[in-house]
């Protein structure tokens, strides 16, 4: 389970950040998950909760964001998207000459601190 890694690296940029604005707590996060990323939610908010226990950021609210599986089809020569990251073939033309456009991470977008 890499959702538990992904936390880890998360809540240490966000102390990082709460920590240079002298901040006494972390509220919110808004995170961007990746269409490619292999993230499952209900895994990441379970880990979220664990990881901040005991940190700025126990108690702070997780918000997620999923990314649209975004593709360019070089046959069709337009930006697709795709139904699901795994399935490959352009909904237009069925062609399978695609270039991934979509991210494979996750990124914090936004963080509230008191």
């Amino acid at each position: 389970m890499h959702e538990i890694t992904l936390c880890h690296y998360a809540l240490e940029i966000m102390q990082q950040h709460a920590q240079q604005q002298q901040a006494r707590r972390i509220t919110a996060v808004w995170l961007e998950v990746g269409a490619y990323s292999c993230v499952e939610a209900q895994a990441l908010h379970f880990c979220f909760d664990m990881v901040c226990r005991g940190t700025l950021a126990e108690g702070c609210t997780l918000h997620l964001q999923q990314q649209q599986a975004l593709s360019w089809c070089h046959d069709c020569q337009c930006e697709v998207t795709l139904p699901l990251p795994q399935v490959r073939i352009c909904p237009h033309c069925e062609g399978h000459n695609l270039r991934v456009l979509a991210d494979d991470g996750i990124q914090i977008k936004r963080l509230e601190i008191e």
